[in-house]
């Protein structure tokens, strides 16, 4: 059995459904509606699914409780976020400061945007996060230009950001500065 932490927001089952079969064994998922959480709930009770964790939580305002994951997996709530004309900008760098806490160091995020392209979303995520791969999703064409439907997009947590947070390092650079050796 795989010994990795997933995190998934807003409760896609069809990735926790897949991932747990796929042998990973300590899965959590999450979402802000307790009534999300409790459907969610029954269908892993009645799929047999036991390595499952459900919990109601706010991605922006997360307990203490979430932390220490190798995977965070997001399809829809970055846009939902984004799309909220309640002081959306505030609320996307609120997301990334979120992920980037719960995220181990060197952890990977996956994100799947139908409102955001990935040039976008490299810029977004651009302050802690590297892009490591970017999937292939469908094409279209029309007046004569070509897009994708939807970007999918997976980041790995830079060393740096986690460098940066220790006190008395120089953001700039991976390692702190010191005065060469005498000789």
């Amino acid at each position: 059995m795989l010994q990795c932490l997933i995190l998934e927001l807003e409760m896609v089952f069809s990735w926790l459904n897949l991932l747990a079969k796929f042998g990973f064994s300590d899965i959590t998922g999450i979402d802000y509606s307790p009534s999300a959480i409790q459907l969610s709930g029954s269908v892993i009770e009645k799929e047999g699914l036991s390595n499952i964790k459900l919990k109601v939580e706010d991605f922006l305002n997360l307990s203490t409780q979430l932390s220490g994951f190798h995977i965070c997996i997001d399809k829809g709530t970055f846009d939902a976020i984004s799309l909220n004309p309640d002081n959306a900008i505030e609320k996307r760098k609120q997301y990334v400061k979120s992920l980037s806490r719960v995220l181990k160091v060197k952890g990977f995020f996956l994100i799947t945007s139908c409102n955001w392209t990935k040039e976008e979303l490299l810029n977004e995520f651009s302050e802690g996060f590297e892009l490591f791969e970017e999937l292939p999703t469908p094409k279209f064409s029309f007046g004569g230009r070509s897009g994708n439907s939807v970007a999918a997009l997976v980041f790995q947590k830079n060393v740096r950001l986690f460098l940066g947070q220790i006190q008395g390092v120089d953001h700039t650079w991976p390692f702190p500065r010191t005065a060469p050796p005498q000789r």
